[in-house]
């Protein structure tokens, strides 16, 4: 599966998920579709379809955005510095999609590797466990807890 960005995906997205994304925004903590979102499945990127992160990785951290201990494959993320805001945490974009998804820092579960991933909702599509296969991300299926 080839994931790249295009324009017609770019043109599909919601004004909220272009400011996210394109506009390197943030949405407001609290407020995105997939903070507490339990159902098992696959995070992709919503402008490329990368896959980004599995359910089985996500937790509650209490910061107000969903929350990951990695991604599902390390080549689909880039981490770049980030000093906007005064704060020198590390962003992070998809690869292909270049979409803007959030940030990582090292205050996250010890046991699990010490990173949070700090994703906005805006940039992610979720595909659920039983829809994966008919979508192309079967190869993932395995990753997924119940």
């Amino acid at each position: 599966m080839k994931y790249q960005k295009s324009e017609q995906a770019i043109e599909g997205l919601t004004p909220e998920q272009y400011r996210v994304t394109q506009q390197n925004g943030t949405e407001r903590p609290g407020t995105g579709e997939y903070l507490s979102n339990k159902a098992p499945g696959i995070y992709v990127d919503i402008v490329s379809g990368e896959p980004l992160f599995v359910s089985s990785d996500k937790y509650e951290s209490g910061c107000g955005w969903p929350s990951f201990t990695k991604p599902i494959e390390l080549s689909n993320i880039n981490e770049l510095r980030d000093t906007s805001h005064g704060m020198m945490p590390t962003e992070v974009r998809s690869t292909h999609g270049d979409s803007h998804l959030g940030h990582v820092f090292t205050d996250g579960p010890a046991e699990r590797g010490g990173l949070r991933y700090c994703i906005n909702s805006a940039s992610l599509r979720f595909i659920h466990r039983d829809k994966m296969e008919a979508e192309g991300y079967g190869e993932y299926i395995d990753q997924i807890e119940e």
